[in-house]
Parts: C-alpha cells; sequence; structure tokens
C-alpha cells in the first residue's frame, strides 16, 4: 500500500495506541554498529542491559540481535531476571524506536504495522538496508500485515496520545534531509494515514545538540495520559537550550488537542549534560520509557537526579519509576526511549468472548 496516492478518508483507518496502553513486549536492538561506539562498547551494552531489566520487571522484552553478536546478546541477556527473549534478525544500528515496527490497531481492531521508510536520520549512518527492512522482517515473524509509506518518519520524532493528536518538532519532520518535496501540510497528511492523528502540534525546536536525530520530540515533550505532557526546559540561562526549551512552552501551552481541550503541561526544569570520551552531551529525563506499571528514566548522577525522579512520579501516579545510568547510550546519540518500542497487546485477544462461543 502506497500511502501518497491514498484517499482522504484512509486516515481512518488506523490508530496507533499511547504509549502507556498495556504492551505484549517491549523490543530492543543490541549495540551492534561498532563505529558508534569505539572503545565505549562495553559500557554501552552495560546500559542497553540496564534498560532491558528495568523493562523486564515490568513486561516481556525481546532482544533483536544480528548473527555475528545473538550469542554475545543470548549470554547477557541471560542474566537479567524477568523475560527477556533474543531473536535473530540483520540490523545495523540499535535504535529500536526509530527502525523498529510502528504498531496501529485498524478499524477492524486488528495490530498492523505501518512501515514509514527509514533512511537513517538522513543518509548520516551507512550502511541501513537492514534497519530499513527491520520492521518487515519482524512483522513477517509475528504473521502481522504491514502497510508500507513512502515518508521518511522515525518513531523517536513523534508523541501520541492515542485519541487523534500528535507532537512532533519542526526542526525534525521539515528538515530537508527527510522529505524535502513534501509541504509541512502534507506530512500532516501523512500523519493522519499513518499514526491515526487528526491534529498535528508542532514544536520549533528538539535539543540544540541533537544532531544525529536533527531534533526528536521524545528529547524534549512525552504525552504520557490523556491531555497530560511532559515538557523538558533547561534551567541554564547560558545554554542554548534554556531559550528553545522555552518556546517549545509556550507553544504547548497555547496548543489543544483534537478534541480542542487544553493540555497539562508538567515541566522538568533541569536538563543534565555529561562527558564521556571528550564528548559533550545532553542527558535529557524526557527520554523516558513507559511501560506496564513503571517508567524507565535516564539519569546521570547529576544533582537533581533524585528531585526530576521524584517531580516525575508525582506526575505519574501508579506507576514505578525506574531509573536507569544512560550517558552511554546519550554517548551514541539517544536515551532509554530511542532503545526501546513497545508492542501494545492484542486487542482481539484481550477482548471478552462473545455469547454463545464455542473457544
Amino acid at each position: 500500500m502506497n500511502g501518497i496516492g491514498d484517499p482522504p478518508e484512509s486516515h481512518q483507518l488506523v490508530q496507533m495506541p499511547a504509549e502507556w496502553v498495556e504492551h505484549e513486549q517491549t523490543l530492543m536492538c543490541w549495540p551492534s554498529r561498532d563505529s558508534i561506539w569505539g572503545a565505549h562498547r562495553a559500557q554501552a551494552i552495560e546500559d542497553y542491559l540496564g534498560v532491558a531489566a528495568a523493562v523486564a520487571s515490568c513486561e516481556p522484552v525481546t532482544m533483536i540481535a544480528p548473527p555475528r553478536y545473538s550469542a554475545e546478546a543470548a549470554e547477557a541477556c541471560s542474566a537479567i531476571p524477568g523475560d527477556v527473549t533474543v531473536l535473530e534478525i540483520p540490523i545495523d544500528d540499535s535504535w529500536a524506536r526509530d527502525s523498529g515496527p510502528l504498531v496501529a490497531i485498524s478499524a477492524a481492531g486488528e495490530r498492523v504495522v505501518m512501515n514509514p521508510r527509514f533512511n537513517s536520520w538522513g543518509e548520516k549512518f551507512l550502511p541501513y538496508s537492514n534497519d530499513a527492512a527491520l520492521a518487515q522482517r519482524w512483522a513477517a515473524h509475528h504473521r502481522l500485515p504491514v502497510i508500507d509509506d513512502t515518508m521518511v518518519l522515525e518513531g523517536g520524532s513523534i508523541t501520541v496520545d492515542g485519541q487523534g493528536t500528535v507532537i512532533t518538532t519542526e526542526q525534525c519532520l521539515l528538515h530537508p534531509n527527510r522529505n524535502p518535496q513534501m509541504s509541512q501540510q502534507e506530512i500532516a497528511d501523512s500523519l493522519r494515514r499513518l499514526l491515526g492523528a487528526e491534529h498535528v502540534i508542532w514544536l520549533p525546536f528538539g535539543l540544540a545538540l541533537d544532531d544525529d536525530t536533527d531534533g526528536h520530540v521524545d528529547n524534549v515533550a512525552a504525552f504520557v495520559g490523556p491531555g497530560e505532557v511532559l515538557i523538558q526546559q533547561c534551567d541554564d540561562d547560558r545554554e542554548a537550550d534554556h531559550h528553545r526549551l522555552r518556546q517549545n512552552l509556550e507553544v504547548l501551552n497555547s496548543s489543544v488537542d483534537a478534541a480542542r481541550a487544553p493540555l497539562n503541561s508538567t515541566v522538568v526544569p533541569v536538563l543534565p549534560f555529561a562527558e564521556l570520551g571528550g564528548q559533550r552531551m545532553a542527558v535529557p529525563y524526557l527520554n523516558l520509557y513507559l511501560c506496564n506499571g513503571g517508567v524507565v528514566v535516564p539519569v546521570s548522577g547529576h544533582p537533581a537526579d533524585s528531585e526530576m525522579l521524584e517531580l516525575i512520579g508525582t506526575a505519574l501516579p501508579g506507576r514505578r519509576v525506574l531509573p536507569v545510568p544512560a550517558v552511554a547510550i546519550a554517548y551514541g546519540g539517544g536515551g532509554p526511549h530511542c532503545i526501546t518500542q513497545q508492542i501494545p497487546r492484542d486487542p482481539l485477544q484481550s477482548a471478552p468472548q462473545s455469547e454463545g462461543s464455542t473457544e
């Protein structure tokens, strides 16, 4: 199915569930592009395993590994308590959020994999042919239907409420290395088709140092409940992000959702920075992941870690706050949200049986 030529009503066919909807499992990808980790690969693996362990305390985890690293991944993951399975599929890199499957629910209540194009964040990291094929291969393994689309889109560039609203950044989705042939309105129309998003909120910016993904929204804002948004700020006015993220907050505070209701924003005021291997990077608390009954939050040893974890826990009552060291993941270009991808529970399997069923 080629989405560009679909009739306007086609956007009614699917809806991507919000991240807080119950998951069947979480997908991760084993650190596989050695060139981005260099001498820090062992620390990256340790950080990835920390995220896997945190998620596995809440729900099953599938760790996708390429053939050359499947034995290494299996041995390391065997030490994690909980349900962690290694699935061998060829991959180039390790960012399941961006190259993994985007699972939506059809009008018939069936799960379907939406498969936009993946171009390695604007052809930045080569090769990427296996990552571009990952969603299709995973869907074939699970016998799920796939809807292909010609639009370039990464999962980290969007956050949805599952009720018709998506938040993204102009910095990323309007970047010329993604969809230069498409207007902003055409991109919004594609988000309707791919995600069931009737209303798009365009924040101006991602993080200033986010050169790899060109400003993914999952570093700066996240839907965490109906009408509830966490938004990253930077309390250090010497940082470029101080001014950029204030503009994001102004836009969010003047926005409404698809039902025309105002949004309730919770500000996370501190933006930590860290250094590894002579590289300075942000380690935003907002690159967090909602799993069943928990929230996995990156920490970097910043003095404000405890205070920010408490703030996030207050904003997400009923969830266990699961802090994970994430400096090495940030060195590679992301955080816990970037290396996870939720697979929502099958609505048909979980639905009550109808009267008269013999099954």
